[in-house]
């Protein structure tokens, strides 16, 4: 994109944001107050297009001429709408501050040491064991029993399903366990359990317990979920805080232990049951797969379309799983894919297994190694293809650990390999990885061979606290979203962490910002939710619901139109409109998921949660029936495989080109034929698959269209100056 046109472009935006400033829900977003606003923002276009349309006089107009030209270049259009919009919230809200406001916002920002969030917790001498190993080790199982030996504490994972196994686990055993998430609090019988299972956002922090064990530590250095497992790590005051994860922990956690004063024991595993990479790929043929496969793919159309592809083939039933699917779902889905005596033999899967999900699975197949990452597709990194690459060869799943748990305790015979095991009872299981296509197999070989990189740092949240205050800075017109990222621009970060992305909370904050008489604390509510305003239906959802909180009044569940809880009503459609429906149910599923969550922390105003789980069950169950007759969109996964022919076609003469150059002449001489025959016959294979379950002609498909995520900027005091978004440092740190 060229720099020289985007003064042209920002014209056009601006002319469109000036007709907009009698709208009373863009004074609401901008935080325009007054009567004077065209004059207001006639200074501030000026003020743009001198930026843009003359040379740099000072490093300030400088940095905010680069930030406008960084924005349009990542994102088109809507980029610089986001960051022009974003700058002008900023001479708004920052024109009255003088420097010692400044400076005092500057102060209470600072977040260098955020092990003092938890005074509590620091005063509590506690030991860090670190469990690391590759999946399928054992990690958890050894963390888990020290869980089961304590009197109080708790399990924190990244999935309410793994959350749901170890309190079912636990309560099996005889250890009366607690379920606590974010939209479901299950209290053992009698209320004596003072052991809980829980999502990672729901661990206790500042309560004196025994043990905690926080599953997946790896994920502390996730862009977007990261600080829950800081949060965790650093607020939990248990005697023994128990992390399971990947190796490329280690350097992170011992930098943390040795910043908190802690002791460390570093517990390391190997894999219980071999993994090997596949001699071959499939040939893109899925009449090759067999009993026990999972086939991984990234989007929700392919997985549907593969259900229904693979179904038509083989003659086998298929169960799918991914993350957009409510939880009891994915769970049922799981245990007929798990259970030997039933038709269910393929699962077709998300990266949505990657993360401990318990799957019997036999060998794993990579569909595609691209992902759509919310702007663009990108190839899937090193440590996701060996996550999900690991699930092959799982040594067991939860019912048979519970199974061999309690059989265990009844003839107290071990293995010697692993202690839970009795002897002889699991002969050892080879998980294999493949590739459905030849020309992805070399890149997964190469992946399972490499050790990922080490994570450099630990993602943080602001504390709510410290944004309320933070908050009180500003006038009560400010945009909220504006607050939350100014907070973040100004933040002095320590190295060893990062602030995580709140691209979601800024669009939630958005999306209820017209809405008056919302406290802050709730606005936080409503931003911390599980709210995605994406889709049109769902954003109408959180209006709605927040509109509710503002007036006290309309919280009964069949009061709320905008659930669309009259998916209900409708009769299972046939096969052509399967999809549709699927989308109406999830889409339900989500906001009454929204509602109970809402429940549990405003009570009086959202009464209804007996109906709500109620009405949750029976979504489910219309889900589970659509489902099974899904036939998945045969247009769409023809134009795709189209798409991906032609992509590995340039893919394989790429590679031929390299290795020509790579080699010496002489050598390439002798080898050509030789590559020739393997690469065509390869890729013959492939042509003719393609040509086998793709009977629907289609065109090349269209890409994703990227979501409208504004550029973190910071001005400085008054004027319209970016500083380095945070953007930036997170990439550094990322991994």
């Amino acid at each position: 994109m060229d720099a020289v046109s985007i003064p042209g472009v920002a014209r056009k935006i601006l002319s469109q944001m000036s007709g907009l400033i009698d709208d009373p829900v863009f004074k609401f977003e901008m935080g325009f107050v007054g009567d004077n606003i065209e004059a207001s923002f006639l200074d501030f276009e000026q003020a743009i297009l001198h930026i843009l349309e003359t040379s740099p006089q000072s490093q300030a107009i400088s940095k905010a001429k680069l930030s406008l030209i960084e924005a349009y270049r990542l994102r088109g259009e809507k980029g610089l709408e986001s960051q022009l919009r974003y700058m002008l919230q900023a001479g708004i809200a920052n024109r009255d501050f003088v420097a010692s406001d400044v400076l005092n916002q500057i102060r209470l920002a600072d977040a260098r040491y955020p092990t003092e969030w938890y005074p509590r917790t620091r005063r509590r001498n506690r030991i860090i064991h670190l469990h690391i190993g590759p999946t399928n080790s054992g990690k958890t199982y050894h963390a888990l029993k020290r869980l089961e030996e304590a009197k109080t504490g708790f399990y924190a994972g990244p999935l309410r399903l793994l959350a749901h196994e170890v309190y079912t686990r636990l309560n099996a055993k005889g250890k009366d366990c607690n379920l606590v998430t974010g939209d479901e609090i299950v209290i053992a019988e009698g209320s004596r359990a003072r052991i809980s299972s829980c999502t990672v956002e729901m661990a206790p922090v500042g309560i004196d317990l025994d043990v905690a064990v926080i599953d997946e530590i790896q994920m502390i250095g996730h862009k977007t979920r990261g600080w829950a497992w800081t949060q965790a790590l650093l607020g939990c005051a248990a005697r023994e805080v128990h992390l399971c994860g990947e190796t490329r922990t280690l350097p992170l956690i011992r930098e943390i232990a040795a910043s908190l004063g802690e002791e460390l024991i570093v517990h390391k595993y190997e894999r219980l049951s071999p993994l090997k990479v596949a001699t071959n790929s499939l040939g893109g043929r899925l009449e090759n797969l067999r009993k026990g496969d999972c086939v991984i793919t990234f989007s929700k159309k392919a997985i549907h379309g593969l259900k229904e592809r693979i179904q038509k083939i083989t003659g086998r039933d298929v169960a799918i799983c991914y993350g957009a699917l409510p939880p009891e779902i994915r769970a049922q889905q799981a245990k007929l894919f798990n259970d030997p005596d039933n038709t269910y033999d393929i699962l077709v899967a998300s990266d949505a297994i990657g993360m401990g999900l318990n799957l019997s699975i036999k060998r794993i197949v990579f569909e595609t190694l691209d992902q759509f990452d919310g702007n663009s597709t990108t190839p899937i990194n090193v440590p996701q293809i060996k996550q999900i690459g690991g699930r092959a060869g799982r040594y067991r799943s939860a019912p048979a650990a519970i199974a061999t748990d309690s059989l265990t305790s009844q003839t107290n015979q071990t293995d010697p390999v692993n202690p839970s095991t009795p002897s002889g009872q699991h002969p050892e299981t080879v998980g294999y990885v493949t590739t459905l296509h030849s020309t992805d197999l070399f890149r997964v070989k190469s992946a399972m061979k490499q050790e990922p990189v080490a994570l450099r740092a630990a993602g943080l949240k602001v504390p709510d606290e410290l944004i309320e205050r933070f908050a009180s800075f500003f006038p009560v017109e400010t945009p909220f979203s504006y607050i939350l990222l100014r907070l973040q621009e100004i933040s002095r970060m320590n190295p060893t962490y990062f602030y995580c992305n709140i691209d979601q909370q800024v669009r939630v904050a958005d999306a209820i910002q017209s809405v008056p008489n919302l406290s802050i604390k709730e606005r936080l509510i409503f931003c911390c939710s599980p709210s995605d305003t994406d889709h049109p239906q769902n954003k109408a959802v959180v209006r709605a619901l927040a509109n509710i909180v503002a007036n006290r009044r309309g919280g009964n569940l069949l009061d709320i139109p905008s659930l669309g809880l009259e998916v209900l009503d409708l009769p299972l459609p046939p096969n052509s409109k399967i999809e549709k429906y699927i989308m109406a149910l999830t889409t339900s599923h989500e906001a009454i998921v929204l509602y109970i969550w809402l429940s549990y922390r405003l009570s009086s105003i959202f009464p209804s949660q007996a109906l709500a789980f109620h009405t949750k069950t029976l979504l489910q169950e219309k889900l589970d029936k659509a489902l099974s007759q899904s036939t998945g969109d045969r247009q769409w996964l023809a134009k795709r495989y189209k798409t991906i022919a032609k992509a590995k076609e340039r893919q394989r003469l790429e590679k031929k080109d390299a290795q020509k150059l790579e080699a010496s002449a002489e050598v390439a001489d002798n080898k050509e034929e030789t590559d020739d025959k393997v690469e065509n016959s390869d890729g013959d294979a492939d042509s003719v698959a393609l040509v086998d379950y793709l009977d629907v002609d289609g065109e090349e498909g269209q890409g994703f269209e990227g979501r409208d995520v504004p550029p973190v900027m910071l001005p400085n005091g008054a004027s319209l100056i970016p500083l380095t978004p945070p953007f930036d440092r997170r990439v550094e740190r990322s991994v």
